[in-house]
């Protein structure tokens, strides 16, 4: 399992079009991609579970890969919120 700490940057945090934006990257992935806030456990896999997390902007989440393609996969993930989904 990989898994690195990374700040949410963009100024609306995670709404719909970054949640749909992650949730289609972690799918890209055979393996499991997971989102930890306030030592809570999200599924990035799932738009339900990300809206549900609340993560807003200076937010510091862990994002936790495990399984095949778990480098790539968190290269992916953490460039993608690192981007701030294209909106800054």
């Amino acid at each position: 399992m990989l898994e690195q700490t990374v700040t949410i940057v963009n100024k609306v945090g995670l709404h719909a079009r970054p949640a749909a934006l992650l949730v289609k990257t972690a799918s890209d992935f055979p393996g499991e991609v997971l989102l930890v806030k306030d030592d809570k456990i999200y599924n990035a896999k799932s738009i339900l579970a990300i809206m549900s997390a609340g993560i807003k902007q200076n937010d510091i989440i862990v994002v936790k890969i495990n399984g095949e393609g778990e480098v790539q996969a968190l290269e992916s993930v953490i460039a993608l919120i690192k981007s701030g989904f294209g909106e800054n």
